[in-house]
């Protein structure tokens, strides 16, 4: 079928719509219009389409917007934390919990399987449409991306080696050349299969892991893969202030000043955090450069995903100030809940609070970097926005929900007060992937229940992998003692 025999689908009368002003480069309301698209593209956004149409959909009482740019996220192994890593923290770590806590946890791909599909439905059900999925490469992954119906850029991730404690206060790396160049291999082999994907709507990302856990010729060679491929670079940096220390152990330099030495700084490069700049307060660091400044002169993005952080106290300093100097903002949930609106309103508030300024960033600011910015970052110009031409990335609200009212500004509602809660209807590429608030092409209680038995195999595995032998209810204790039940086993149960 070619795109001019493709079904035509009227969403009429829409009582509100989030419509691009391409002149203005940004969001604006429209009132009663009329949201058309045929096939996987928007036909028109204003006024009333008096053309043939096959589909007619009730937009009275709906919010009509563009669906979110997930730019950063885990999908295949954070869900399994629930419950867990919440309330843990490293004092010796500067409270991250990256490097004695995350390497606790090994999931197997049935594991991840699930973790996927659970995570996937709760990031549709809150009005996500395009995601990044960092994880490394399992069997049926790009398949079962594709079958939930998102549009999913795979991140295969790729490295040297991981990074290890033996006694909780200090970080050793076992990086490996060879490791890492087979490892590279292996992702690239993903992304050519994420290019041929019958579905479409699978496409990839070069992610080499952390700064930290890469050579410097892995990472140069992982760039001209980028660019040769025409892809886009994302890597986590500036994430912790052990990464920080390390650079500046390693070259003199901070994570930032050391990708731009080193040629991996430029406009197709998204930096997964970017928290820990040369002006961050908790590094105490003052050089003659401007971190920040080199992000934004670069072109380069970076990923904010503040709900992981503010766990441990740990925040960018901070959005509004990246966004005024040039930096393209973008969002990403990185860890449960995977919900990018309360992700949005998180944003907001550490912002404020960070800065002491209660004015910004504003709900237009993070609303733009979780559509058309993450789109930017992902170098694509055909998803989060509404508007002729671009892709059928739709999000239908429902204005009659209680968590709305009285309705005055849909957006703020939203992001302040609804959560995804009045999220009904989505589409992606004009195909409906979310009716009624639930994801239509996963079985998210069979994949719960799965996700649990993941969980469960970890933990009896974490006291092998524990630097203090600790089992899982030791390390992680639960929030309140059981009653009857004496304190938690040290060393993997045995007393």
């Amino acid at each position: 079928m070619t795109a001019s025999e493709a079904p035509v689908t009227v969403i009429r009368n829409a009582d509100w719509a989030v419509v691009w002003n391409e002149e203005a480069a940004r969001h604006e309301y429209a009132r009663g219009v009329d949201v058309v698209f045929q096939g996987d593209r928007i036909v028109s956004s204003d006024g009333t389409w008096t053309g043939p149409f096959d589909t007619e959909i009730d937009g009275r009482d709906r919010m009509v917007m563009p669906g979110f740019v997930d730019v950063h996220s885990h999908p295949s192994f954070e869900t399994m934390l629930k419950g867990l890593t919440e309330e843990v923290y490293s004092p010796n770590f500067y409270m991250s919990s990256l490097y004695e806590f995350l390497t606790l946890f090994e999931i197997d791909e049935e594991g991840m399987r699930a973790s996927t599909e659970v995570a996937l439905a709760e990031l549709l059900q809150s009005g996500v449409t395009s995601l990044c999925d960092i994880s490394f490469a399992h069997d049926g992954w790009l398949d079962g991306l594709a079958a939930t119906g998102i549009r999913a850029f795979a991140a295969p991730m790729f490295r040297n080696g991981p990074w290890k404690t033996a006694n909780g206060h200090s970080v050793y790396y076992e990086l490996d050349e060879k490791a890492g160049e087979a490892s590279m291999r292996a992702a690239m082999d993903c992304l050519d299969a994420a290019a041929k994907h019958p579905s479409g709507r699978v496409s990839g990302v070069v992610s080499p892991s952390q700064i930290d856990t890469c050579f410097e010729g892995l990472l140069r060679e992982a760039m001209s893969e980028a660019q040769s491929r025409d892809l886009p670079f994302t890597i986590h940096a500036a994430q912790g202030v052990v990464e920080f220390n390390e650079m500046i152990r390693r070259h003199g330099r901070t994570p930032i000043q050391w990708m731009d030495d080193i040629g991996i700084l430029n406009d197709r490069t998204l930096i997964g955090h970017g928290i820990f700049l040369d002006s961050h307060p908790q590094v105490g660091w003052t050089t003659s450069s401007d971190d920040l400044g080199m992000i934004a002169d670069a072109g380069a993005s970076v990923a904010h995903c503040p709900t992981v952080f503010v766990r441990r106290g740990i925040s960018l300093q901070h959005f509004a100030g990246y966004v005024e100097r040039g930096v393209n903002m973008t969002i990403g949930t990185d860890t449960h809940p995977q919900n990018m609106v309360e992700e949005l309103k998180t944003a907001i508030y550490v912002a404020r609070t960070i800065s002491g300024n209660a004015a910004k960033p504003t709900a237009e600011m993070v609303f733009h970097a979780a559509t058309v910015g993450g789109a930017k970052a992902l170098r694509r110009d055909d998803i989060g926005k509404v508007a002729p031409g671009a892709k059928a990335d739709l999000v239908l609200v429902d204005l009659t929900h209680a968590s709305l009212r009285p309705l005055r500004d849909p957006i703020r509602a939203l992001i302040f007060s609804g959560g995804e809660r009045p999220i009904k209807d989505v589409y992606v590429d004009g195909r409906q992937v979310v009716a009624d608030g639930r994801a239509m092409f996963i079985d998210y209680e069979s994949a719960m229940v799965r996700v649990e038995a993941a969980q469960k195999r970890s933990m009896d595995l974490v006291h092998t992998r524990d630097w203090a032998g600790r089992s899982a209810d030791a390390a992680m204790p639960p929030v309140f003692p059981m009653r009857g039940h004496n304190a938690p086993l040290a060393k993997g149960g045995a007393k």
